[in-house]
């Protein structure tokens, strides 16, 4: 058997991607590397922007400070329950209307896909979104944080194609023939075909959610135990720059920069810990259309 020989020119080539897949990994790496030094640093070596990559002065103070308030992990709850109840109601409600639009025997079903994707260019703006939660007794409610967005029509558009080109109509066809209904091959046969691509579409609304504050914002003013994580981060953010620039003389007083970079990580870390557990799934939704069968 001959060994395959690479070319110079392939070896240049492979080379120049590897430096480029390098550089870009670096871009998404380093300024968070950056953030975690800063939280981790003390106030006076942040000040003189004397911290790259690696902290300055080690110390934890700026965690402590955050952990300090007694309403951070209720706020941490709420971003907890908020993320999981959004993420589930969004998904129900993607994979039921990515189904029944992507059946060919559904009548309308292209103006119907069409009245989707126009939420996609056009929105009401803010004002109308406060006037129709008002209208509907959500404001100071858990629920002004999860139905207002559990339907995005992007992800809805990614299930329907890969529901239309990833599971053949044949399979349907036979399930009924032995007496399925439209719920019965949603669930055996749409749902653990498509579990990739579910996998990755949790994980966007999970994401999204989780990142999300400006509608609590909006939304949550009286309820302070409804405030999300990350809404109270930016709280505890504003307060601390307000107090900073009033108390400038305080030398015990933490820096806003560490105290943002702290609230970073903070918020960040625990999303960050779910990448690991459906790193498979992604793969295998980018190779459902990489494949032809």
């Amino acid at each position: 058997m001959h060994k395959y020989k690479r070319s110079p020119g392939s070896l240049a080539a492979n080379g120049i991607l590897y430096l480029l897949l390098a550089a870009v990994s670096l871009t998404c790496l380093l300024p968070f590397v950056h953030v975690l030094a800063k939280s981790l640093s003390q106030d006076a070596y942040v000040i003189a922007n004397r911290v790259i990559l690696l902290p300055k002065g080690l110390t934890l103070a700026a965690y402590g400070k955050i952990l300090k308030d007694a309403s951070i992990l209720r706020s941490l709850y709420v971003s907890v329950l908020v993320t999981v109840l959004f993420t589930l109601l969004g998904m129900f409600l993607t994979i039921c209307t990515a189904y029944a639009l992507s059946r060919p025997q559904l009548r309308g079903r292209r103006a119907l896909t069409f009245l989707c994707m126009f939420t996609l260019y056009f929105t009401g703006g803010i004002i109308p979104e406060y006037i129709v939660m008002s209208g509907l007794g959500l404001l100071e409610t858990i629920w002004a944080m999860i139905l207002p967005l559990s339907f995005s029509a992007y992800n809805f558009l990614i299930m329907k194609n890969a529901i239309a080109s990833g599971i053949p109509l044949s399979l349907e066809e036979s399930a009924r023939m032995d007496g399925a209904g439209h719920f019965r091959i949603l669930a055996s046969i749409v749902v653990p075909l498509s579990k990739p691509i579910i996998a990755t579409l949790s994980l966007f609304y999970a994401v999204g959610r989780w990142n999300a504050y400006q509608d609590a914002l909006f939304y949550i003013k009286q309820r302070v135990d409804l405030r999300p994580l990350q809404l109270k981060l930016y709280y505890l953010v504003v307060q601390a720059s307000e107090s900073f620039q009033l108390e400038q003389v305080q030398v015990n007083l933490t820096n806003p920069e560490v105290l943002k970079a702290s609230c970073v990580i903070f918020a960040t870390v625990p999303i960050l810990l779910v990448y690991p557990f459906v790193q498979k799934y992604f793969v295998e939704s980018v190779m459902v259309g990489a494949v032809k069968g």
